[in-house]
């Protein structure tokens, strides 16, 4: 497939990104993410990724709440099950 750009690609990109945009893609990758596998391996991976988007989110002092949404998103589906 000459159409798909390679991880390396893709990694050169984002890092162009500003930090909030960087976790605003973060969040959707792993909300598709969960859409494939919601085993529950996934969801301790995924807690400790909002911990981890926690502490840079403070350490940006809140100028990004791409956790909060994938929270909620998580709590929205965790309602739907």
């Amino acid at each position: 497939m000459a159409d798909r750009a390679s991880l390396v690609e893709v990694e050169r990109l984002v890092s162009q990104l500003p930090p909030a945009e960087r976790l605003l893609l973060v969040a959707h990758v792993c909300e598709q993410l969960s859409l494939e596998d919601a085993g529950p391996q996934r969801v301790a991976d995924l807690d400790a990724w909002l911990a981890e988007c926690d502490a840079l989110r403070a350490r940006l002092r809140g100028a990004v709440d791409a956790v909060e949404e994938v929270r909620q998103i998580r709590q929205e589906r965790a309602g739907q099950q």
